[in-house]
C-alpha cells in the first residue's frame, strides 16, 4: 500500500493510487490497513444498512466535500473520492470547509459541515446539505442553510443522533461570556437542520489536557453500548497535544440534563511515541463488517512537530482502531495503532 510520507508543510495532490502489498492470511479474518485514508482529517465513516462503508472528511484544501464508498474498510484505501459539493466564491460557505459528517435520516441523506466566509475566514458556522437519492454519491445535494443556535458565534462540528424517539444535535460553540474557545452543547432537533428549545452545555475545557494551546472541546461523536450513551470529543490545539476525552450517560437518563453526564478526568486516546502517531482525535465510530468488533475512525499525524499553524499541515491521516471493553462496560481505546494491517479479532 502506498502511504503518505510527506514532510510537514507539504501540500499533497489527489489521493494516491494504492496497491495492496500486505494481504492478510485467511485465518486472520477481517482487517483494515493503516492509514485508512491519507490526507483526510476529521474522518467520518458510516456503515449503512446496505452493508457499504461511506466515508468523508476534511480535504486539505478546505474547499469541497468528497464522499467515498466501499464494501469493506480495507477497500476504502483504494477508492476514488467523488466531489459532491464545492464552496461558494463569497459569502456564507466560501472558506474553511471543515469536518463534514454524513447521516441518513428518515429516508434522506444529510451532510453536516462547518464553513467560514472568504471575507471573514473565522466566521465559522454550521450548515446542512440534503439529498434524497438512495446513493449519496448520486443525485442532487440541496443547501438547507445554517443551523441556528441560541446565539450567533463561532460554531462547528455538528453531529446528530436519535435516542428513544428524539433526535439530538451536539456541537462545539464559543460562548462570548466564557473565556475559552469552544464548549460542547446539546439540543433537541425539530428538523434535520434546526434545533428547538434551549441548548445545554455538556462540557467545557477546564482540565489540563483540554487547554494546551487552545481551550477546546470539539469533534463530538456518539456510541451507544452497554446501557450507556458515550460521547467522545477532542481537546487542545490540533498538533501533537490534540487528544480525546469521553463523556457518558445512562441510556435512561435525561440527556438534556448536564448532571446526567460523567466526564473522564484523563484523556482516553492520546499521542504515542511507541506507535509513531501523534495528535489523535476528531473521530467517528463504526463496526467491522460482521458487526462483532467496535471500531474508532480518527485522524493522526505520523510525526510530532509541524511547521507553522498545524491547521494547514495536510498530513493528518484517517486511521482505524479496535475498541475493547472493560468489566464495567467502559470503552478502552488503547494507543493509536501503528502503520500496517489491523485485524479485528
Amino acid at each position: 500500500m502506498t502511504t503518505n510520507n510527506s514532510m510537514p508543510g507539504t501540500v499533497p495532490g489527489d489521493l494516491p493510487a494504492s496497491d495492496e502489498t500486505t494481504p492478510a492470511p485467511e485465518t486472520q479474518g477481517e482487517y483494515a490497513l493503516n492509514p485508512l485514508v491519507p490526507w483526510r482529517a476529521d474522518p467520518w465513516c458510516l456503515k449503512h444498512t446496505d452493508g457499504f462503508y461511506y466515508f468523508t472528511g476534511s480535504v486539505p484544501a478546505y474547499d469541497r466535500i468528497e464522499l467515498m464508498c466501499a464494501p469493506s474498510l480495507r477497500e476504502l484505501a483504494f477508492c476514488e473520492p467523488k466531489t459532491v459539493w464545492r464552496k461558494h466564491d463569497s459569502g456564507p460557505m466560501s472558506y474553511h470547509i471543515w469536518a463534514p459528517e454524513l447521516h441518513f435520516i428518515d429516508g434522506k441523506w444529510y451532510l453536516y459541515f462547518a464553513a467560514g466566509r472568504a471575507e471573514d475566514i473565522w466566521n465559522i458556522r454550521m450548515y446542512v446539505l440534503e439529498n434524497d437519492s438512495p446513493n449519496p454519491l448520486e443525485g442532487q445535494w440541496t443547501e438547507c442553510g445554517k443551523i441556528e443556535a441560541n446565539w450567533d458565534s463561532f460554531s462547528l462540528d455538528a453531529t446528530t443522533f436519535e435516542h428513544n424517539g428524539t433526535r439530538y444535535l451536539i456541537w462545539a460553540q464559543n460562548d462570548p461570556t466564557i473565556k475559552n474557545n469552544t464548549n460542547l452543547y446539546i439540543a433537541e432537533m425539530d428538523t434535520p437542520w434546526s434545533i428547538r428549545g434551549q441548548q445545554v452545555r455538556l462540557s467545557q475545557p477546564e482540565l489540563d489536557w483540554e487547554i494546551r494551546g487552545f481551550a477546546v472541546n470539539e469533534g463530538a461523536a456518539i456510541l451507544k453500548r452497554n446501557g450507556r450513551i458515550f460521547l467522545s470529543y477532542s481537546g487542545s490545539a490540533t498538533d501533537a497535544r490534540y487528544c480525546m476525552g469521553l463523556l457518558w450517560a445512562d441510556e435512561n437518563s435525561d440527556l438534556l440534563d448536564p448532571a446526567s453526564w460523567h466526564k473522564s478526568p484523563q484523556p482516553v486516546f492520546a499521542s504515542s511515541q511507541e506507535s509513531g502517531q501523534y495528535g489523535p482525535g476528531h473521530n467517528s465510530f463504526t463496526t467491522s463488517q460482521d458487526g462483532s468488533a467496535d471500531l474508532i475512525i480518527y485522524h493522526a499525524r505520523p510525526y510530532p512537530k509541524t511547521v507553522g499553524d498545524p491547521l494547514y499541515d495536510p498530513n493528518r491521516q484517517a486511521r482505524v482502531g479496535l475498541i475493547h471493553w472493560d468489566a464495567s462496560g467502559l470503552p478502552i481505546f488503547g494507543i493509536p495503532a501503528p502503520d500496517g494491517p489491523l485485524f479485528f479479532k
